[in-house]
């Protein structure tokens, strides 16, 4: 028998090697150099959440007194806690060489990114004149007075912390926030080719005399640190609050959750640290990080262009689907058969025009739909909104819990509560995050619905970034399935029976399963059987063991992970038949497609589920059948496209190296190659 340690990934050191792939697109030199920075930017915002999220976790379960080997892997919690930070210590410091690397190169681009050292005469006018207009009246300083309780420190903005030093030892120090809410990169005034960019950390080093100019010292000084919390949500038992309420408390409360990593300059005077470290209470259970000058470098994801569209990749024009038109009814196209839309190749429009034609449309009776991450500025759910202004039944289930967009989501709840709308806020006991939509409409005295399914978020910010299919349908088998999971969110302890779709938390494992089983069977048989499976990750050890099963049975297996991957493929007498790529790359691959070979007639499913236990256990996620051929025939290519990647596309193995997949075959780069398929399709 294999051991744990050998037979799975642990996730957390997976979801590490994923986010060492993002830091290889930093390092690639074929992607455009602001692009690299950005990329940057991903890397660090990233391991915030992952620290915020899983080292958190992992840090409960070690201080609970439990070894965790079971949950994790094989791997003791504190050994795994030390793992961590020395593979976080090694990546900070490989992402620091990166920076400085492109820092170089947009010099010969005539971009200079300066610091306080480096300010002429040219620009110090404007620099004051920002600090005082911009910067100074929203500054807040923290006196580091022994006498005075230390506030705590938010993990969403970074810290300055600043040293007064004095000849007759009475040193003091203080703290500057450099806030979220700052614009992080000041671009300077041009002079002739050359353009100029200072962070707003060094236009406050810049002006630490005039920060402190009442205090009376020999010398001063700067350093960055920044702390990352527990990102968990908790909630009171008051039950005379609402949900929303309680909600809305732990959101705040999450800005004093227990601190889990502690990130600092690594050339801080050593007396200064460890006055922060004490006032902090922060001790060796939390990940201490030696860092550069800077930290925050999520903000690299907002560097300011200048106008360098050489230094950026070329911006795609969303693409119209082939016979489904912006211009005429929706509900009139689908009802004659399914479209697949595939974001961000096609354009998100479609699904804001059909829900816009809904909240006009007379016939349109009631609209239901799931709401998992709203974009800031929603456009879905001012749709939403104007149909109940209409006199449509709307009932929405948004999930308030959608982690780390709570704030958003809890906004437009409240608008939609105040014009009526009926809301459902998730299921006891699981999070609603399945993406669908169905629409009934009055027609010759019946009601005939109309309806999505989606793998993604209905958010046309992120529509823009992530890969993601959604069918529109008027199938009455699938929406009558669709129908029959809002009955559950209004009926909990009832257990529907669905013929089409399949669904968390009832069914996902056991229809699985069974596809699983049909795939083994014919394998057994003497036919050949193949699964073919997209998705962002996959840490389930029940669902990895079946496909276990499924290799050693001789099924070929080939699998497109973007994210964590707790499968080890290609191991003999356990994984041999399983290969497993993932891709990073412009867009962030979002899409999840199950496709099983079915005795050479494939079943293939569209999901909002990755094979993770929550999504199969603990969350409610529809994966839904397509049955129209040439859908079929249009997912099974894109597979093979995304398949057959072999610039973005890395190796998935037991060494987890991150090797990049690279043979003599003609270049297939995913992304690139399927806007193509679709631009050949239109011009055909």
């Amino acid at each position: 028998m294999i051991k744990d340690k050998n037979r799975y990934i642990n996730r957390e050191l997976s979801w590490l090697k994923f986010n060492e792939r993002v830091l290889q697109e930093a390092a690639d030199k074929e992607v455009p150099l602001i692009e690299r920075l950005r990329f940057l930017g991903i890397f660090s915002n990233n391991l915030d959440e992952f620290f915020k999220v899983r080292y958190a976790t992992v840090k409960r379960i070690y201080e609970a007194g439990k070894g965790g080997k079971s949950e994790l892997g094989g791997i003791k919690a504190g050994d795994l806690l030390e793992e961590i930070t020395q593979i976080v210590i090694k990546q900070q410091s490989y992402s620091l060489e990166i920076l400085d690397e492109i820092e170089k190169e947009l010099e010969s681009e005539n971009i200079y990114l300066i610091n306080e050292t480096e300010i002429t005469e040219d620009h110090h006018d404007f620099i004051m004149n920002y600090f005082y207009q911009e910067i100074s009246p929203a500054l807040v300083v923290i006196m580091l007075n022994e006498d005075v309780a230390l506030p705590e420190l938010m993990d969403i903005s970074a810290y300055l912390t600043v040293k007064m030093s004095n000849s007759n030892g009475k040193d003091q120090v203080a703290l500057i926030e450099i806030s979220s809410d700052m614009d992080r990169f000041i671009v300077l005034p041009s002079k002739g080719n050359s353009n100029y960019i200072i962070m707003v950390d060094d236009i406050l080093r810049y002006c630490l005399d005039d920060i402190f100019n009442i205090f009376t010292y020999d010398s001063i000084s700067a350093h960055m640190i920044k702390i990352t919390r527990d990102g968990e949500l908790d909630f009171d038992s008051d039950l005379s609050k609402s949900f929303i309420d309680k909600l809305s408390e732990s959101v705040k409360d999450r800005q004093s959750g227990a601190p889990v990593r502690f990130v600092y300059d690594k050339n801080i005077e050593e007396d200064t640290l460890n006055i922060l470290l004490e006032r902090m209470s922060i001790d060796e259970k939390e990940s201490m990080i030696p860092g550069g000058r800077y930290h925050n470098r999520r903000d690299y994801m907002s560097f300011p262009s200048l106008g360098r569209t050489d230094l950026l990749y070329d911006k795609i024009k969303p693409l119209p689907v082939k016979g489904l038109n912006l211009e005429d009814s929706i509900f009139k196209t689908i009802a004659k058969k399914d479209y697949l839309i595939y974001t961000p190749y096609h354009t998100f429009s479609y699904i804001v025009k059909f829900l816009r034609e809904a909240a006009l449309d007379p016939k349109v009776k009631t609209i239901k739909i799931t709401i998992y991450r709203l974009a800031q500025i929603s456009h879905v759910a001012s749709s939403l909104i104007n149909a109940a202004k209409n006199g449509k039944k709307v009932t929405v289930s948004i999930e308030l819990r959608a982690r780390f967009d709570e704030a958003a989501n809890i906004n437009y709840a409240e608008q939609m509560q105040d014009v009526g709308i009926k809301m459902f806020f998730g299921v006891s006991g699981l999070k609603v995050h399945c993406k669908m939509c169905v629409i009934e409409r009055e027609e010759n005295n019946k009601l005939v619905r109309y309806g999505f399914i989606s793998t993604g978020n209905f958010n046309e910010s992120t529509a823009k970034i992530y890969t993601d299919f959604t069918l529109m349908t008027a199938d009455s088998k699938i929406l009558k399935d669709v129908n029959k999971v809002f009955d559950f969110f209004e009926v909990n302890y009832k257990v529907n029976r669905y013929k089409h779709i399949i669904t968390s938390p009832h069914y996902t494992k056991s229809k699985i399963f069974a596809l699983i089983d049909k795939e083994i069977e014919t394998v057994k048989s003497g036919k050949p059987a193949y699964i073919r499976l997209k998705m962002n990750s996959i840490s389930s050890y029940k669902m990895i063991d079946k496909l276990y099963e499924a290799s050693r049975a001789g099924v070929k297996i080939q699998m497109i992970v973007r994210g964590l991957c707790c499968l080890v493929p290609g191991v003999k007498g356990m994984s041999e038949n399983i290969e497993i790529i993932s891709i990073v790359d412009k867009f962030l691959e979002h899409t999840r497609l199950y496709i099983f070979s079915n005795q050479n007639n494939p079943k293939i499913y569209i999901s909002s589920a990755d094979w993770m236990t929550r999504n199969i256990d603990t969350r409610v996620e529809v994966s839904c059948p397509i049955y129209d051929e040439d859908i079929k025939q249009e997912l099974q290519h894109l597979f093979d496209i995304c398949w057959n990647d072999n610039v973005k596309a890395r190796i998935i193995n037991e060494t987890q190296d991150n090797t990049y997949r690279r043979n003599n075959n003609p270049k297939v780069r995913a992304q690139f190659d399927t806007y193509k398929y679709y631009l050949n399709n239109l011009e055909e």
